[in-house]
């Protein structure tokens, strides 16, 4: 029998779209960024009452985990689903209205959080009219998914498709509990769980927002893009089975470990530190899939500008996946929570891990798309390190100021009475938080460089076909 022949007519549009959105919201997130982190040591950049720090603090997670990070997670995994599953996208109009719908959306968001309309929840801070829309987006991308997944041409399922599934599955469930709630007017909305037992629901979905969002997806491009852009098949297509399925279990219970010494049960708080400890295993079977794959040619990370982007960003995840648990512990907690060291780990997760694999992506299958070559590997190995050197001058700085918040807040006299004041903890801060805005204007440096390459790249193609 003949073999069956397809005409793929992929809608590379949409992808496109997508990736230029989450590219100038990036822009937006990144710039708001860097003033509030000179808000923190100069106050007078405080300028009431749109742009003080408690305002620009959401628009400026929100700006990059939801405009940057799920606008890249959006044309990112419809490029790979395509691919993956041999056809072109079920609904392509479809998904094409969902682009414009989300910056819609990310544009509204940022406006009504400068004007202060918040449910004061952790990366759930949108009122309930937005709430509505972020589910009917996420609708809209779980049916052209999910529907291209069923009908796909291609039978077997690689490791990549089974951590798309599961975002799309979790996100939904975890987004609709958490912003369940109570409308008091169109700007204004009470939590439909009150006291501990909002503080639990919120941060179940707190730290699963970071495991499915900033976790699942980045990882179904690490596994695909890292073969593709290396030419070395994956080590092992088992153990990133084994430690799918390891991660999706042990995720869901963790969120606890950020409610350690508050009210909440003692027995929920263990549970949560338990769960966070054995996520070590499944993360670092990622991490040695990485390694092990590259391992196969190691001149790539010499030869290949690419491979250092994915080791590197492997790399920042495996050590943010012990870090994590680490300080989940009750001893470590007791030192460090509600300090500067929380951000410093944050910031390693999404300016290491997630910043260093999207750009990657980007840098892989822009050109693909537009049938051209990179506009300058120079550039992009400058990019590289500029934002290399930005995120490990910022976490370090934030972790000795983490350290060093929680030493001195524990610091009593011989009468037990505490030895510094808080105006006295606050001065020691602006050092460290001036480093941290000098570690800001480098990381961002890095990224003029990726978006002029990308500008270049994109320019390069239109003259080509012109």
């Amino acid at each position: 029998m003949a073999e069956e022949r397809f005409d793929y007519s992929y809608d590379y549009r949409t992808v496109l779209l997508f990736i230029y959105s989450a590219l100038f919201w990036g822009v937006v997130g990144i710039l708001i960024g860097l003033w509030i982190s000179v808000q923190m040591w100069l106050p007078e950049t405080n300028i009431a009452p749109y742009f003080t720090y408690g305002r620009l603090r959401a628009v400026h997670t929100n700006g990059l985990a939801f405009g940057l990070g799920v606008g890249a997670i959006f044309g990112i995994t419809y490029y790979i689903t395509m691919r993956l599953c041999k056809r072109p996208l079920l609904f392509p109009r479809l998904a094409r209205a969902q682009v414009y719908l989300f910056n819609i959306a990310i544009a509204l968001a940022a406006i009504s959080l400068l004007a202060g309309a918040t449910q004061s929840l952790e990366y759930a801070e949108l009122e309930w009219p937005l709430d509505i829309v972020v589910v009917i987006l996420w609708i809209m991308f779980a049916i052209n998914i999910l529907g291209t997944i069923f009908t796909r041409r291609e039978p077997q399922m690689y490791i990549s498709l089974w951590y798309i599934i599961a975002t799309v599955i979790a996100v939904a469930i975890l987004y609709i509990i958490n912003n369940l709630a109570i409308p008091a007017g169109w700007l204004k909305s009470y939590h439909l769980f009150a006291g501990v037992n909002s503080a639990n629901v919120q941060w179940w979905y707190g730290h699963n927002a970071v495991g499915f969002v900033f976790t699942t997806p980045i990882l179904a491009m690490f596994y695909y893009f890292l073969p593709k852009s290396t030419g070395l098949p994956i080590y092992s297509h088992r153990l990133s089975i084994v430690s799918f399925w390891s991660l999706i279990f042990t995720y869901l219970w963790t969120g606890a470990h950020h409610l350690v010494y508050t009210p909440l049960p003692d027995w929920i708080q263990t549970l949560g530190i338990v769960f966070t400890m054995f996520l070590i295993a499944p993360s670092w079977g990622a991490v040695i899939n990485g390694y092990y794959t590259v391992g196969q040619d190691w001149e790539k990370a010499k030869n290949n500008y690419l491979t250092k982007f994915f080791i590197l960003a492997i790399t920042f995840y495996g050590l943010q996946t012990v870090q994590g648990p680490t300080q989940s512990l009750r001893i470590v907690s007791s030192l460090i929570h509600y300090t500067d060291w929380v951000p410093g780990h944050v910031h390693m997760g999404t300016m290491g891990w997630v910043t260093l694999t999207v750009v990657a992506c980007i840098y892989y299958m822009l050109p693909k798309i537009l049938k051209t070559e990179i506009y300058s590997i120079r550039i992009a190995n400058l990019h590289f390190w500029f934002v290399l050197i930005g995120q490990l001058l910022f976490s370090i700085t934030m972790w000795i100021t983490g350290i060093q918040q929680g030493a001195l807040q524990k610091a009593v006299n011989p009468d037990g009475s505490l030895k510094y004041t808080m105006v006295e903890i606050i001065a020691k801060n602006y050092p460290y938080w001036q480093l941290r805005t000098l570690a800001g204007v480098i990381f961002t440096i890095g990224m003029l460089f990726f978006l002029y390459n990308i500008y270049m790249t994109v320019k390069k193609a239109k003259s080509k076909s012109s």
